[in-house]
C-alpha cells in the first residue's frame, strides 16, 4: 500500500483548537510534540501535579461535555509559552501558561466565554512529563482519511476529519483496514511506531468543530453502520525520527 502523511496536528490544551504543523520530530517512548500539555479542570478532579496520573476526560473542559469549546479559538506558541484565546463577542486574551496569575486570567475568561454550561470553578492544569490523553496508551494517534470518507458516504453527509482530533492524517490506505493492525509496526517518515489499539470514539465527535453545534450522533452511527465505535489508532513511538507532510507511511507485519 502506498500511503503518505497528509496532515499533522497538535492540541496543546486538551479539548481546544487543533493546530496544524508542517513537520515534527518524534522521540522513542514520548508523546506527540506539544500535544495535550495542558487541561482545564471543571471542579476538583483529583489530579495531583506532583504525582500525575490518568484522569477521565469528563473532569475537564472538553467537547464531550461542552460543545461551546469549539467556538473558542486558541493558539499556543511553543517558544514563548504564550496562548492566545478568542471568541466572538468576547475580548481577546493572551496569557503565559507558565505564569500562575495568567492562568487565573484564562480561567476567568473561559468561565465567561463558556457561560452557564460551566457549573464549577475552572483550573488550568499541567505537570512535567504528563499528557492529558483520553487513554494512557495513546502517545500518538493516526486517522485513516479513507475510513472517514467511507463513513460520510454511508451517512450521506460530510464528516470533518478534525472531529477525531488525531495527530497524523494518512492518505492512501483502504477504508477501515487499520482496525486489524494491533501489534503491528508502522514507519511514518523517519520514525517507527507500534500500533497499540483502535480508538473507541466518544461524544466529542458529535460536535461540528467549525460551528460548535452538536449535529451528528456520530458514535451510535458508527456502531449502527459498522458494528464498532472505532475510528483511528493509538500508537507508541519505537524509534526517533522526523515526520513531515508528504512523508511515506508503511505498515509492517
Amino acid at each position: 500500500m502506498s500511503a503518505s502523511v497528509s496532515a499533522l496536528y497538535r492540541h496543546p490544551v486538551k479539548g481546544f483548537t487543533p493546530e496544524p504543523l508542517d513537520r515534527v520530530s518524534l522521540t522513542a517512548g514520548r508523546h506527540f510534540p506539544g500535544d495535550r500539555l495542558y487541561a482545564v479542570e471543571v471542579g476538583p478532579s483529583g489530579f495531583d501535579p506532583d504525582t500525575p496520573g490518568h484522569v477521565s476526560k469528563m473532569k475537564f473542559v472538553v467537547l464531550a461535555r461542552f460543545a461551546a469549546v469549539a467556538k473558542v479559538r486558541t493558539r499556543w506558541d511553543a517558544a514563548t509559552g504564550l496562548l492566545s484565546a478568542r471568541r466572538e463577542g468576547r475580548p481577546d486574551l493572551d496569557v503565559d501558561l507558565d505564569d500562575p496569575a495568567d492562568r487565573r486570567r484564562l480561567e476567568a475568561w473561559l468561565s465567561e466565554a463558556l457561560g452557564d454550561d460551566v457549573d464549577a470553578p475552572l483550573k488550568v492544569l499541567s505537570a512535567k512529563g504528563h499528557r492529558f490523553m483520553d487513554d494512557p496508551a495513546g502517545h500518538v494517534s493516526i486517522l485513516n482519511l479513507a475510513s472517514v470518507r467511507d463513513f460520510e458516504a454511508r451517512l450521506g453527509r460530510p464528516v470533518d476529519p478534525l472531529r477525531f482530533r488525531a495527530n497524523i492524517h494518512v492518505e492512501g490506505w483502504p477504508a477501515w483496514v487499520e482496525n486489524d493492525w494491533a501489534g503491528r509496526e508502522i514507519a511514518v517518515g523517519g520514525a517507527r511506531l507500534a500500533v497499540v489499539k483502535p480508538i473507541v470514539r466518544c461524544g466529542a465527535t458529535h460536535v461540528d468543530p467549525a460551528t460548535g453545534e452538536r449535529d451528528i450522533d456520530l458514535v451510535p452511527a458508527l456502531f449502527e453502520t459498522y458494528g464498532h465505535r472505532w475510528c483511528g489508532l493509538y500508537l507508541s513511538v519505537m524509534t526517533d525520527g522526523p515526520v513531515a507532510i508528504g512523508d511515506p507511511v508503511e505498515i509492517f507485519a
